[in-house]
């Protein structure tokens, strides 16, 4: 149905190709996901898939995108603020094939979504809604469209348990192909029979693509037996090169020897020594080439591990927090009512519930809380990057307090550390993945 043919994009701003003659096809059947880490080109494959005017403004591409008169369900990993600032009614009723639906098939779509049968008529608006219901508002979208292509850019951010399994059967029992992007392994796991995997090794100069049409399962566990084999015939190989080489040496010097021994006197012997040497630089020369055919220890991207430092601790009996909240609310909305929560020490608490039910307002109260207090320094990554990051700055920019060289150096470190190139380090922060933001967020606590 889909097919993509040599394609190639490359970012207009530093010139950095990030996929490279990449050929694909989606046909029936095809539960495909795109994996990789932050920043390889992900969300910006598929929104150029879905519609190229979504990334004219950052990349140019070149290759072949053959869509047959596709209809496609695209779901965003991040709604635009157009999107956000109108009311869910608004939203809906911009969608093709809203006002073809009845309003017992769209109340049908609402209970397979968990929604509220009136959900699409509602006056609140889209941006006040919680991660999760975006989410679910998104897919509520797609299935009014009727697609038969759905494009699904990290579906599994911020819904709850329920609106989970629900997508996992979704996508296992929808007759439509499906492309997506997660990072979630419990869902690739259970749902995807293609695996697209897109990488930037070589310090993010060299783009590579892997095809395979298989499980998730299968694909890691191939992947880390072929490197496996590889990096153990590498290392087999350079061993007997370096075997080879130390033979070598000795014949050389053994004939640099003889030559500078010999006389003058002995003309005979010393055209046998020339033919000797040309024999050497022959044999050096063929040395070399096989030394530039030899398997090479498998590149991968490296993984970033982050530890915090072993001297910050928290007393046990600390009190960390000591909440009391009559109503839990927003807007004219009450989410809970006496609320209680205490937290002492180095304790770990999760905040679970179903969507649209706090979780992130009771958050961002906390972090309130938290932040001004004297006797610690709290961290806080909300669930909207907006609300801390400016999108129009640098990550350096944003990092930055007095912009000396020597603050600018130790940013650029950590930035460094964290996988971002020289020049993201200078992209707008509006020009990165969600990843990248996240990461931003992460080393700015």
């Amino acid at each position: 149905m889909l097919q993509i043919k040599n394609l190639t994009i490359i970012h207009k701003k530093d010139l950095r190709t990030i996929i490279k003659d990449f050929s694909f096809s989606l046909n029936k059947g095809d539960k495909a996901v795109i994996i990789g880490e932050e920043g390889n080109g992900k969300s910006t494959l598929l929104k150029l898939i879905y519609n190229n005017e979504l990334v004219d403004d950052y990349v140019d591409y070149t290759g072949e995108i053959i869509k047959n008169n596709i209809r496609f369900g695209y779901l965003m990993q991040e709604l635009t603020s157009a999107c956000k600032s109108q009311t869910v009614y608004e939203f809906c009723s911009n969608l093709p094939g809203f006002y073809d639906l009845s309003p017992k098939e769209l109340e049908q779509i609402a209970y397979e979504l968990g929604l509220k049968a009136d959900v699409f008529y509602s006056e609140q608006l889209v941006g006040s809604l919680s991660g999760g219901e975006k989410i679910k508002l998104q897919f509520a979208g797609i299935l009014i469209q009727k697609p038969n292509v759905l494009l699904l850019d990290e579906p599994s951010n911020d819904i709850d348990i329920e609106t989970l399994e629900w997508l996992e059967n979704f996508i296992n029992t929808c007759d439509l192909p499906v492309l997506f992007i997660s990072h979630d392994e419990t869902l690739l796991e259970r749902t995807a029979n293609v695996i697209i995997h897109l990488e930037q090794i070589r310090r993010k100069t060299l783009p590579r693509y892997t095809v395979m049409r298989m499980s998730y399962n299968q694909y890691v566990e191939e992947r880390l037996a072929k490197f496996e084999r590889q990096e153990q015939i590498a290392r087999k190989e350079q061993s007997e090169y370096e075997k080879q080489q130390e033979r070598f040496r000795k014949i050389q010097e053994k004939v640099e020897h003889q030559q500078n021994a010999i006389t003058r006197q002995d003309p005979h012997g010393g055209k046998l020594l020339k033919k000797k040497m040309k024999a050497v630089k022959s044999m050096e020369k063929r040395f070399d080439r096989e030394h530039e055919n030899m398997t090479q220890i498998p590149e991968m991207e490296e993984s970033i591990f982050i530890k915090f430092n072993d001297q910050i601790i928290i007393p046990n009996g600390k009190t960390i927090l000591d909440l009391r909240l009559e109503q839990l609310r927003i807007n004219d909305r009450t989410l809970a009512k006496n609320v209680i929560l205490n937290v002492r020490g180095p304790e770990k608490i999760c905040i679970v519930g179903k969507n649209g039910i706090g979780k992130s307002t009771l958050l961002k109260i906390i972090a309130d809380e938290l932040l001004g207090r004297q006797d610690m320094k709290a961290g806080y990554m909300p669930q909207n990057y907006e609300e801390l990051l400016d999108f129009n700055i640098t990550p350096i920019e944003y990092l930055a307090t007095t912009f000396d060289k020597e603050e600018i150096t130790r940013i650029r470190t950590y930035l460094g550390s964290m996988k971002y190139t020289a020049d993201e380090m200078n992209h707008g922060i509006g020009e990165m993945s969600g990843g990248q933001k996240a990461k931003l967020l992460l080393l700015m606590q």
